[in-house]
């Protein structure tokens, strides 16, 4: 019989790899492929929108967004056994914002905590979701690996999630986002062909963009199809910070030579937000150059990753 060897595992305590939640934990959870993991363990497609986010008169650790469903989820980190401040604080951003899940993940769960989190899921309406997530951290040899054990979660919540992906009926959608949902769909499928892995796909939806992360919750990529002028535009967006366009601008020239030709860019005066596009004229109806747009489309976003990802991370 043949022999298999297996490796021991082994329970790292989290504090030796996190020393601070502020400053160390969240900010890494709030990158691309770990807020992956936790959505992989909630079943939520979460993109991170701000970390340390005021939300009204509240503050989170880490604000995100369902992708299915359009609204905000509210992360509580704590490094420590739950508590009756952070259960207090989850009460307050339930009481104060409309559809929204709350995530709290801790080092160790009170019964009377999950208790709570679960009587929460038992007696609210299916805008409020409520998790009760564990971190923990395995070592199996000489590699370390995060897990997030679910500890609670809504009633019914396959049901749930089904029900919110019901609601993109395509027989509600108009000709055009119809349209939008199958050109993003076919330059994800070009971009899986290709093995373009910089690229993390996201869901194509019916809408006249979509985005791909580009290593920062303080910006993302997008490739944006327009109906009035006929165009298709690559960029980089700045959701909330005018301030990076204003340092990059700094560097303008040194910028575009690195990219390799003129960039459009607009500060956007009178929104919150901000982008460095690059443009060309294209109709979405001439499925015959789909081909054509999605692979000029990857090139330039490849560019953009490639030019802007180490900037960005500089900022950090």
């Amino acid at each position: 019989m043949k022999k298999i060897e297996l490796g021991n595992i082994e329970q790292v305590d989290v504090r030796e790899i996190w020393e601070k939640e502020d400053t160390e934990f969240t900010p890494w959870l709030a990158e691309e492929e770990n807020i992956q993991k936790l959505s992989l363990s909630l079943g939520i497609d979460l993109v991170v929108v701000a970390k340390e986010q005021e939300v009204g008169p509240f503050r989170a650790d880490i604000l995100c967004k369902d992708e299915a469903t359009e609204n905000y989820v509210l992360i509580e980190n704590q490094l420590e056994k739950t508590d009756h401040k952070h259960l207090g604080q989850l009460l307050t951003y339930a009481t104060g914002l409309d559809a929204v899940t709350i995530v709290w993940i801790a080092k160790e769960f009170n019964d009377e905590h999950k208790e709570t989190l679960d009587w929460l899921n038992k007696i609210t309406d299916d805008n409020h979701n409520f998790f009760g997530v564990k971190i923990e951290v395995i070592k199996i040899e000489d590699k370390k690996a995060p897990m997030f054990n679910v500890v609670s979660k809504p009633n019914n919540w396959a049901r749930s999630i089904s029900t919110a992906a019901s609601k993109l009926d395509k027989s509600e959608l108009t000709e055009r986002k119809l349209k939008c949902l199958e050109f993003h769909t076919h330059v994800c499928n070009l971009i899986n062909k290709k093995g373009v892995d910089k690229l993390k796909i996201r869901k194509a939806r019916p809408q006249h963009w979509h985005t791909y992360p580009v290593g920062s919750s303080k910006a993302h990529l997008s490739h944006v199809v327009t109906s009035r002028h006929g165009e298709i535009n690559v960029e980089i967006y700045f959701p909330r910070d005018k301030s990076i366009i204003e340092q990059f601008m700094k560097n303008k020239d040194q910028i575009e030579t690195e990219f390799g030709e003129k960039l459009e860019w607009e500060p956007l005066p009178k929104k919150i937000a901000s982008r460095i596009a690059l443009y060309r004229s294209g109709d979405l109806y001439k499925q015959d150059q789909w081909d054509e747009y999605s692979n000029w489309i990857i090139e330039k976003l490849l560019r953009f990753h490639e030019v802007f990802s180490k900037r960005l991370s500089n900022l950090e």
